[in-house]
């Protein structure tokens, strides 16, 4: 009955000014109806417009594992007072959940305005809030935490690659490609050169730990260094991007995806004169076992 009446006034206001109001609820009413109908599991695929290409179903998924998540943690409150920041037609909800016993995430859910209704357009964990620096001239820009910015490096330098190999094969075929990444003589030169006091097909296996380790934020272990044999273990950020990025999975199949990790590695062993098993401890190649001998 409310809604009723401050429906009918707005309508005798539009009237009797001569202007034009829209009948969409206001942001609070926006994120209140949804919150609602997450948690009653009432929210279905016709109230997403994925704003960045995602799949509906895969965006509901995401939702009702969030929901769960805080729901099983005895933490739905965390829904409840959103901060509130609206851009054009969009709005944008930016809530702290306790998704685990000591876990808390901080997550921006987009909506898009259109029509008189609202639509789920996209959630990100990654909010860089360059709303809030100095007015120029400044050159204070916030920093994130240095994993979620190594992470940003991998994702920004791989989604890069990717479109350029999806391109050029699409324009000259997969092998042709595929060469663009034996880029392996120009790494080995690079591991000589900068760790020139060991043996150059050592320094090779101790580069790429460093490298993969310092520049590229994966975990490495060197599990075995001699003359003859290395043993590198690896858990790194190309094979978590196909996991957690929904534009990889969509661009390409996970096979050819491998491949391009496979030819890369590949290339530089046999520059650095190793040769190369790559060994995969899981399905989805989150553990990644190198084990390089000496080529013949």
């Amino acid at each position: 009955m409310r809604w009723v009446k401050l429906g009918l006034l707005a309508s005798w206001l539009a009237c009797s000014s001569g202007f034009s109001f829209s009948n969409a609820p206001d942001d609070p009413a926006i994120w209140k109806e949804f919150v609602a109908s997450l948690k009653a599991g009432t929210l279905t695929v016709d109230r997403i417009r994925p704003l960045y290409g995602t799949d509906k179903e895969l965006h509901l998924k995401w939702l009702k594992d969030l929901m769960k998540a805080t729901g099983d943690n005895g933490a739905l409150s965390d829904w409840d007072a959103p901060e509130i920041i609206p851009v054009g037609n969009l709005v944008h909800f930016v809530v702290k959940l306790r998704i685990g016993r000591e876990m808390t995430t901080e997550r921006s859910l987009s909506f898009i305005k259109e029509g008189g209704r609202w639509y789920f357009g996209h959630m990100e964990n990654i909010m860089i809030r360059l709303d809030r620096i100095p007015p120029p001239p400044t050159s204070e820009f916030p920093p994130l935490p240095e994993e979620t910015m190594t992470w940003q490096r991998n994702e920004i330098l791989w989604s890069d690659l990717v479109r350029i190999y999806l391109a050029t094969a699409k324009q000259n075929g997969r092998d042709f490609a595929l060469n663009l990444f034996k880029t392996g003589d120009g790494y080995f030169v690079g591991a000589k050169s900068w760790v020139p006091f060991v043996p150059p097909a050592r320094a090779f296996i101790l580069y790429l730990c460093w490298a993969e380790s310092r520049l590229y934020g994966n975990l490495v272990t060197l599990e075995k260094l001699t003359d003859e044999e290395a043993v590198v273990r690896m858990q790194t950020h190309f094979f978590f991007l196909y996991q957690r990025s929904s534009h990889m999975r969509q661009w390409l199949s996970f096979e050819e995806y491998r491949t391009i990790f496979e030819t890369i590695w590949q290339d530089r062993a046999k520059n650095a004169g190793w040769k190369l098993a790559i060994e995969y401890q899981d399905p989805e190649c989150l553990q990644v076992v190198l084990h390089f001998t000496k080529a013949a």
